[in-house]
């Protein structure tokens, strides 16, 4: 009996016709630095030829384009792109992304091993290879409260899953530093294998104190200076552009070949709209050749670094004997794909049909009892307020203070320096908690916005001018099983649902990605400012720590507020 080993060898010398041979072409070679013109051979999964002259059984003319290995996207949330798994498969694979590498942390706060096993499930069945990083912080904060909690104990039946690559990232590092016996027990239970970090402006012997527990990627930095410190240090810098978080532009200095072999790529996350607008890491490497990165050094990234980061040992070369995941473009710079294989499989929407369903959870996880107006009252005190100061594409917030007016015996906004109403409303059924703050950096002038997207416990946050419209907006939240709202003038004036665990919408992804249009248009209606206000209220919610030394040798300034998530 012919054994896949033994046809792949029968392929690979020629002695029979590939199952797949790409003709006419040319391959960028990511050791060499090359563009190789050469026939591909594919037979499964596998390439089995290049560099030379194949027939095939089936042969695909692709003149005039270039072959690069699939991209991996090395740190996201899949929950954040506001679609299911599977849609995030058919949104952005077609954008040469082959390879994904997921940590469920969001749907983990919300159902716990519920959400996990929901995406180990989703990523069994799904086109691209979604590999999956075990939740490592749920919940991240005793600050908030979260839907679910993660203990080593409830983490252990998923590690030698298949999906199933490591822990992820490790956001607690004070934890770390100072031996959190709960940090402790997780960490020790992965020595033996991948540990993805999180470590926002650590620096010094603090962060050989982190790097100590074994944990080997950081997808934080936010300067060039930060990230060498890191890279001489061991780790892998994972540069990140996503919807928010926008990293790349500070980054592109340490983008040389020289590096290369420690860098990789992220979005940590890109939702439907902006990938239609711009792409996924497609858009980063057109972005870092535009300014003037060699070709070779993000196209490693993009792939091969990537691969060898994180242990996937089968990809990341065009070469015999490397997974046959392989975008064709149409040249280096502008980084089109004209067509995608995935396991050597062509991408269509008739291979996404073969895909089987996977149940949707969590459908009725907004549990948040109804609000009023008169319950986003702020008692007035003469003395500064403390107020979230927004940064624009960042998830870093400031800590700022500001003396406000009085409105009778409660705190009033001023919406002359661009000040106005933030709340959070417990919404998992565990204790009712709401607070009430102060926000910088909207820019609304009127009604209300509302999410239960809240990193990282994904409770109910609400910003606005009006009290009423506050309150409507966050009623209208449990009403529709979870999502974003807009309220102007007591009118829903847009929403979208996301009914799987308050995160995921059950629409296709182009649905979603219409519906994010109007949104936005609904909210810049009401003076926003922020390109992504749905994504930067997001992170509003979760408790910030100031960077205060956690050690003598720490690196600290007491005026950024580093958002744990």
């Amino acid at each position: 009996m012919t054994t896949d080993l033994a046809r792949r060898i029968d392929q690979g010398t020629g002695r029979e016709p590939a199952k797949i041979v790409l003709k006419g072409g040319r391959f960028f070679d990511l050791v060499t630095g090359e563009l190789v013109t050469s026939d591909i051979a594919i037979c499964g999964e596998t390439i089995v030829g290049t560099c030379g002259s194949y027939t095939g059984r089936q042969e695909i003319d692709i003149s005039g384009l270039t072959v690069v290995p699939g991209f991996i996207d090395t740190h996201l949330h899949i929950e954040s792109s506001l679609v299911t798994p599977h849609e995030f498969d058919r949104c952005v694979l077609p954008y040469g992304v082959t390879t994904a590498i997921c940590d469920p942390h969001e749907i983990a706060n919300v159902l716990g091993t519920e959400g996990i096993r929901f995406f180990l499930e989703s990523a069994e069945r799904t086109i691209m290879d979604i590999r999956v990083q075990l939740s490592s912080c749920v919940p991240a904060t005793h600050l908030e409260t979260s839907g679910a909690s993660l203990p080593i104990e409830t983490l252990l039946p998923f590690r030698d899953h298949p999906k199933v690559i490591g822990l992820a990232e490790f956001m607690n590092f004070p934890g770390v530093i100072h031996k959190d016996p709960v940090c402790m027990a997780k960490l020790e239970a992965f020595q033996d294998g991948h540990i993805d970090g999180h470590a926002p402006l650590l620096r010094g012997l603090d962060l050989n104190g982190y790097l100590s527990a074994r944990i080997r990627t950081d997808h934080e930095c936010t300067s060039a200076e930060e990230a060498l410190e890191k890279i001489r240090k061991g780790m892998h810098i994972l540069v990140r552009e996503g919807s928010v978080s926008k990293d790349l532009h500070a980054l592109l200095p340490i983008l040389t070949e020289r590096l290369s072999p420690f860098l990789a790529l992220c979005t940590d996350d890109r939702n439907p709209l902006d990938i239609a607008e711009e792409g996924h890491l497609d858009y980063m490497i057109r972005e870092a050749i535009r300014n003037g990165v060699e070709p070779l050094a993000v196209y490693r990234a993009a792939s091969i670094s990537a691969a060898r980061a994180f242990g996937l040992r089968d990809r990341g070369l065009v070469a015999p004997g490397w997974r046959a995941d392989l975008v064709i473009i149409d040249s280096l710079e502008s980084c089109r794909a004209a067509h995608v294989f995935s396991a050597g499989r062509r991408v269509d929407a008739a291979l996404f049909a073969t895909r089987e369903a996977v149940a949707p959870v969590g459908l009725e996880s907004v549990k948040a009892g109804r609000v009023a107006a008169a319950d986003f009252g702020v008692p007035y005190r003469e003395e500064e307020t403390s107020v979230i100061g927004v940064l624009p594409g960042k998830i870093i917030t400031e800590h700022r203070r500001y003396r406000l007016p009085a409105d009778g015996n409660r705190t009033g906004l001023d919406l002359g320096r661009d000040i106005i109403k933030v709340a959070v409303i417990e919404r998992h059924g565990i204790n009712g908690n709401h607070a009430n703050g102060f926000v910088q950096g909207f820019g609304l002038k009127k009604g209300a916005i509302a999410s239960t997207v809240g990193h990282d416990s994904h409770n109910i946050c609400v910003v606005g001018v009006n009290e009423d419209d506050m309150a409507t907006a966050a009623n209208r939240l449990g009403e529709i099983g979870g999502g974003f709202v807009v309220v102007e003038d007591g009118k829903v004036t847009g929403e979208i649902a996301l009914p799987v665990a308050g995160l995921m919408s059950l629409e296709p992804y182009e649905s979603v990605r219409d519906t994010l249009h109007h949104l936005r248009q609904a909210a810049f209606a009401l003076g926003a400012t922020l390109q992504e206000p749905f994504l930067q209220l997001a992170f509003l919610p979760l408790p910030v720590i100031p960077h205060l030394k956690i050690s003598d040798r720490g690196m600290v300034d007491v005026d950024k507020f580093e958002l744990i998530g």
